[in-house]
């Protein structure tokens, strides 16, 4: 449900916003001070969440995105708009964002042997990938149908907008359904005395040095999120909401199945391996996407960057609950999540202003590509030493 409105949502965010009078600039501005706010409050949550319940986090989560649809959608203010940007939880990549994913991970792992850990998170993002990719065909075409039906194109996406509140809506509905198993034991917590940094005592130097690394990643990320490589599909080729969803339906497919295969090749050769394997070859195919000289073309290269390009993400969520203690896995999932918002946080503006100058509209693609494959040399580098447990029995 939250992947689906995440998707849902992208695909006409940045054209809403433009509809309601903001620049290129302002739009990036407004996705940057989004990825901000949203590291700051999941900082908060994710390292208290052991503590504060988890359940409880995963709450309060689902309120901050249900509220966050309803601004958006009811004012043209940018300042309101930014200032729900920056409590609530709206994410302009399609991808994950708040305190959900910290949490969910650090409780999947509780329940999960070390052998089934890498591919219960292959399937559980192939999951969040089939979602992102419906939520994002329907939203692109809900909007388009809804226009040609005699409503204004703003009107058209504030009907997504309403939808997207909805579905924070059901989540809260959901989550008070979840188990009473996710929750940290009590019993397990270790001694008050134990020094903690941001939730972490023992594995606070490991989890900082992957949070540096990830920051990196995600940077380059940020500069081609999915509502930003809609609006250059649009300002690049002039197509409409509903084939835009379409494209990235597909993309978010082949993104799905890529997941699911990580957790079977990570077996044969580790999940540092199939971190960087996979993602250099990904990290080229999208700096050749504005180099195409068609729409055509532009979508092939596309889906076939998106075909490999979320191998690393089941392998890094599943190394990280790895290497790391278990009352520390929340807070470690929580603080290398919010590196990675951080680092995402600042390329938006960057892209704006990129995008809003015609010799500079394929910028993005190049430094998202090249960043990235500094990112996988650093890591090999680091910790192809550190094996998580299920290697080293092996």
């Amino acid at each position: 449900m939250r992947l689906f409105c995440y998707g849902f949502l992208s695909v006409v965010l940045a054209l809403y916003l433009a509809q309601v009078g903001l620049s290129e600039i302002q739009i990036g501005l407004l996705f940057t001070l989004t990825l901000v706010g949203d590291a700051g409050i999941s900082l908060w949550l994710t390292t208290s969440a052991d503590r504060f319940g988890r359940r409880r986090t995963l709450l309060l989560g689902a309120l901050l995105m249900m509220g966050a649809g309803v601004v958006f959608m009811v004012t043209k203010n940018p300042i309101l708009l930014m200032m729900a940007g920056i409590i609530g939880v709206i994410s302009p990549s399609g991808n994950e964002i708040g305190p959900f994913l910290a949490v969910e991970q650090a409780g999947l792992t509780q329940l999960l042997p070390n052998q089934q850990r890498t591919q219960t998170f292959a399937w559980y993002n192939l999951t969040g990938s089939f979602a992102t990719a419906t939520g994002a065909l329907t939203g692109g075409w809900l909007a388009e149908a809804v226009h040609s039906r005699g409503m204004s194109l703003l009107n058209s996406y504030r009907v997504v907008l309403l939808g997207y509140a909805l579905g924070g809506l059901i989540l809260i509905v959901l989550f008070l359904c979840l188990s009473q198993a996710v929750e940290f034991p009590v019993m397990d917590t270790p001694p008050a005395k134990a020094k903690r940094t941001l939730g972490l005592h023992r594995s606070h130097h490991i989890v900082l040095r992957l949070s540096a690394l990830f920051a990196l990643d995600a940077f380059a990320g940020g500069l081609i999120v999915q509502s930003m490589v809609a609006y250059w599909f649009f300002i690049r080729f002039g197509i409409p909401a509903g084939l835009i969803g379409s494209i990235f339906f597909g993309a978010n497919l082949l993104a799905g199945i890529s997941a699911l295969l990580a957790g079977r090749l990570a077996k044969k050769i580790g999940l540092i391996n199939t971190m960087v394997f996979t993602h250099i070859p990904s990290n080229i195919l999208i700096g050749l996407v504005p180099l195409m000289p068609s729409l055509p073309l532009a979508i092939v290269v596309l889906l076939l960057r998106f075909s490999i390009s979320q191998m690393d993400v089941p392998t890094r969520q599943s190394y990280t609950m790895a290497v790391v203690a278990a009352d520390e896995r929340s807070a470690a999932s929580g603080v290398t999540n919010i590196a990675r918002s951080v680092g995402a946080a600042i390329a938006p503006s960057l892209t704006g202003i990129f995008l809003s100058l015609p010799g500079l509209l394929s910028t993005p693609f190049f430094l998202c590509g090249g960043l990235k494959i500094v990112y996988d040399l650093l890591l090999y580098r680091s910790f192809r030493a550190l094996k998580p447990p299920e290697e080293q029995i092996a």
